[in-house]
């Protein structure tokens, strides 16, 4: 029996709004609420899906999340998609982001102020610790297997963390090492 299909956006208007409602959510950083926003609560992508856009978004050049908006909507309305998901992620927080800063000029002096920020440095970090444990527990089916997926990750984790390695470098040298296996694996199953 075949699985029924996943939803999709209905028209370009969902997926404007969709996307700039994500972006909205999205304060220092916005993986967390793109997972949620897309796999979780809509059901437009797969946690799978998801995974292996992000990592394409991820290594092409510019932000990860303005790459996975043009790759999302170009799949399901072309182009229009692509610059539909795109004006939704980036309209409205440019339009926040002048009013905020326009009013943050008048109060950076003052001390609340600038320990607020501070502080949400600590929920930033929080975030990206749990989206990363998202999309870790996402790839316990990979072809790699999860203990060497593990392996890779934290290999990852201490190039970036203690040996300061520039992040192309982990990129090229982890991720290829991580595509080359995978690529290996797959290609012995179907020989099989």
């Amino acid at each position: 029996m075949k699985a029924p299909a996943a939803p999709t956006p209905a028209h370009l208007g969902e997926l404007f709004w969709a996307f700039s409602w994500l972006s909205l959510q999205g304060f220092g950083g916005v993986l967390a609420v793109v997972h949620r926003e897309l796999v979780e609560k809509r059901g437009w992508l797969t946690p799978e899906g998801f995974l292996e856009d992000w990592a394409i978004a991820q290594v092409m050049p510019g932000p990860n999340v303005c790459n996975l908006a043009l790759m999302f909507g170009d799949r399901h309305f072309g182009w229009r998609g692509a610059i539909t998901a795109l004006a939704g992620l980036l309209a409205l927080p440019l339009l926040l982001l002048l009013s905020l800063g326009a009013l943050m000029g008048q109060l950076t002096d003052q001390a609340a102020v600038a320990g607020g920020l501070r502080g949400m440095g600590a929920v930033a970090a929080g975030l990206i610790a749990g989206s990363a444990l998202k999309l870790l527990l996402g790839l316990r089916q990979h072809a790699l297997g999860f203990p060497l997926v593990l392996l890779l990750a934290s290999a990852a984790f201490a190039g970036v963390v203690w040996l300061h390695l520039a992040l192309h470098l982990i990129v090229l040298g982890l991720g290829g090492l991580a595509c080359g296996l995978t690529w290996w694996l797959l290609r012995r199953r179907v020989a099989q």
